[in-house]
């Protein structure tokens, strides 16, 4: 579970920062994210690629929501938004165009399907769909490929991520996870 600690505006003075009359939203489970812990050293499980791994845990534990024959999607570890799910092969392939006809048929059914569950569990108004092809482009971990769906609604940006860096999201991902899951469309 992720927690979310506040703090009172800054009173002191000295090393730890001259008052400002802002209270700080500490989210230091980020802190692997940014320090690039996690990412692959190789091409799979054993090698450190979370991506391959998931797979062999329960959905619940690794917040898989909906899994097929060559593609699953999965939650977001790191949301931009609530609900940010990404859909992967299960093999570990870097490019798109390393993608076989049928698992880029695949990719495009359950991208469509995660705008579905999106839509009928948390009432979406749009996406940002996309894929950072290498790591110049974006693409946190780029040795396994992975397409993003990002939920948004009218007015969800606001100054949390302007002025403080921060997303605030209102729902703890394995409550995110079983909303989708249970929206999924039968195939």
């Amino acid at each position: 579970m992720l927690h979310f600690m506040t703090s009172e505006p800054e009173q002191r003075r000295g090393p730890v920062g001259e008052p400002d009359g802002f209270g700080r939203l500490w989210t230091p489970h980020r802190m692997a994210y940014i320090q690039g812990e996690g990412k692959p050293t190789g091409p799979g499980a054993d090698d450190g690629c979370p991506f391959c791994a998931a797979p062999g845990a329960s959905d619940e534990d690794a917040l898989i929501v909906a899994r097929g024959e060559r593609v699953f999607a999965i939650l977001n570890l790191y949301p931009y938004n609530g609900g940010h799910m990404m859909v992967l092969p299960y093999r570990h392939v870097a490019d798109y165009t390393d993608l076989d006809e049928a698992e880029t048929a695949e990719l495009a059914v359950f991208t469509k399907h995660a705008m579905t569950a999106l839509r009928a569990a948390s009432g979406a108004h749009g996406f940002n769909i996309g894929m950072n092809q290498g790591a110049v482009a974006g693409a946190g971990i780029a040795a396994h490929l992975h397409q993003h769906i990002v939920p948004r609604w009218g007015g969800d940006t606001n100054f949390m991520p302007v002025v403080g860096h921060t997303k605030v999201l209102p729902q703890l991902l394995g409550d995110t996870r079983t909303a989708l899951a249970k929206a999924w469309p039968s195939a």
